[in-house]
C-alpha cells in the first residue's frame, strides 16, 4: 500500500513539473496564433502574425544573423573541439588536471562575466589594430569559445568508451594515419560529431547575453530583436518568433538526443 501510495505521489510530482516547465511554453504558442492584438485574451485562432513576420525585413535580417552565427561557429567548434577531444583521449593518461580545469571553465562561467569580457578584449584589439570592430565576426568568435568545451566533452566521452585494442588493430592492418582517420576513427565518432555540432547550434541560437555584448548595430540575432522588441510589450509577433525558436530549438535538440542515443546503442 505504501509503496503504490508513493509511485502515485512520484507520478503526480511527474506530471506537475512537466506542467510547471511546459504550460509557459504552450502559452506563447498558443498566443501566438491569437487573431487579435491582445497578450492577455485569446479571441480566435489566425494566422496573420506568421504572415507579418515573413514581411518584416528586421525579422528576417535577425534571423538570417541567428543562422549563420549559429551554423559558422558550430561548424568551427566541431573542427577545433574535435582535436581537443581526440588530444585529451591520446594523453588522458598524464596529469592533465590544469588542462581539464581551463576546458570546463568556460561551462561555468556566468554568461555576463564571460560576455564583458570578451567585449572588453575586442575591443581592446579594435582599439589596438583596428581589426575585429563589432559584430558576426566578434559574435562568431565569442560563440566558439563557449562551444569548444561542449564539443570536446563528448568527442572525449566517445574515445573513452571505445575499445583500445581498436587503435592497435588498426595499425597492426597496415593502414596509414590518414586511413585509421577517415577509414576507423571518423565513421566511428559520427554520432558523437553530429550529436556535438547540433547541441552547439542549440547554444548559439538560444544565447542572448554573450551575443548582446559582442554584438555590433547591424548584426542583432531573433534573440536581441525579440529583447528591444518586448520593451514595447508582448505582442503576438514576438509569441510567433518565440514559437518558430522553441520549434527550432525542439528539432535540434530531439536530433542530438536521437544520435546521442545511437552513438550509447
Amino acid at each position: 500500500m505504501r509503496k503504490r501510495t508513493l509511485k502515485r505521489g512520484l507520478t503526480g510530482f511527474w506530471w506537475f513539473t512537466l506542467a510547471f516547465l511546459y504550460l509557459p511554453l504552450a502559452v506563447v504558442v498558443l498566443f501566438s496564433f491569437n487573431a487579435s492584438n491582445s497578450a492577455a485574451t485569446f479571441t480566435g485562432i489566425s494566422l496573420r502574425w506568421y504572415g507579418r513576420l515573413m514581411g518584416n525585413e528586421e525579422i528576417l535580417s535577425a534571423f538570417a544573423n541567428s543562422m549563420i552565427l549559429a551554423i559558422t561557429s558550430s561548424v568551427i567548434a566541431l573542427g577545433i573541439g574535435c582535436l581537443i577531444g581526440y588530444g585529451m583521449y591520446r594523453h588522458r593518461h598524464r596529469k592533465l588536471g590544469w588542462l581539464i580545469v581551463l576546458i570546463y571553465l568556460p561551462i561555468v562561467l556566468p554568461d555576463i562575466v564571460f560576455g564583458i569580457s570578451e567585449m572588453a578584449f575586442f575591443v581592446q584589439i579594435h582599439r589596438l589594430t583596428g581589426l575585429l570592430q563589432p559584430g558576426l565576426v566578434t559574435m562568431i568568435i565569442a560563440h566558439v569559445t563557449f562551444q569548444i568545451p561542449f564539443v570536446a566533452l563528448i568527442v572525449y566521452s566517445r574515445f573513452v568508451g571505445l575499445d583500445p585494442t581498436l587503435f592497435e588493430a588498426a595499425k597492426d592492418l597496415y593502414a596509414s594515419p590518414t586511413k585509421r582517420v577517415v577509414h576507423f576513427m571518423l565513421p566511428t565518432i559520427k554520432p558523437a560529431l553530429i550529436s556535438a555540432f547540433f547541441l552547439s547550434f542549440t547554444l548559439s541560437v538560444d544565447d542572448f547575453v554573450i551575443s548582446f555584448f559582442t554584438a555590433g548595430p547591424e548584426s542583432a540575432t531573433l534573440p536581441i530583436y525579440i529583447w528591444g522588441a518586448i520593451k514595447k510589450g508582448v505582442s503576438p509577433e514576438i509569441n510567433a518568433i518565440a514559437t518558430l525558436m522553441i520549434g527550432a530549438v525542439a528539432i535540434a535538440a530531439i536530433i542530438s538526443l536521437v544520435f546521442s542515443r545511437r552513438r550509447q546503442a
